[in-house]
This record gives structure tokens, sequence and C-alpha cells, in this order.
């Protein structure tokens, strides 16, 4: 499956660090794909997935950065 719960906590989480915390995008693609990397190694059972799903995170990832981003400089989409 490509989209699950961890896509939704992707997408939350990347929301929020685009809305409130970052603005460089080459920032978020290092600590994006980093993570993703990061999970091929770490030796937990939530970190196996296909890669059909990694891409999918990465997807998610950006949608939600680039949407708080959005919130950032359009505040007033809040309303």
């Amino acid at each position: 499956m490509l989209l699950n719960l961890w896509s939704l906590g992707h997408f939350v989480q990347w929301t929020f660090i685009g809305r409130y915390l970052l603005t460089n995008w080459w920032v978020f693609l290092a600590l994006s794909v980093g993570w993703e990397v990061l999970e091929l190694y770490l030796p937990f059972e939530f970190v196996e997935e296909t890669w059909d799903n990694k891409l999918s995170d990465l997807v998610v990832n950006t949608v939600g950065f680039a949407w708080g981003m959005g919130l950032r400089y359009n505040p007033q989409t809040l309303d």
C-alpha cells in the first residue's frame, strides 16, 4: 500500500515544519531524503517498507512542506 497511517504523519510533520520552522527547499530535501536513506539501515520493523512506499513518503513530504510554506506566506488561507 503506497499510502498508510505513516503517510499522514509525514504530511502533518512536514506541513508543520514548512509553516513554522524551515524556508529552505535544499535543507528540506536533505532532511527528507536523508531520513528515508537512514531508514534503510535502522533495525526496526517500522522501517521495513517497499521502494514504492519510500517514494510515496517523499511525495507526501514534498506536498506537506509545500502546503506548509504556502500557509506561511498566505496566512489568510487559515480563515
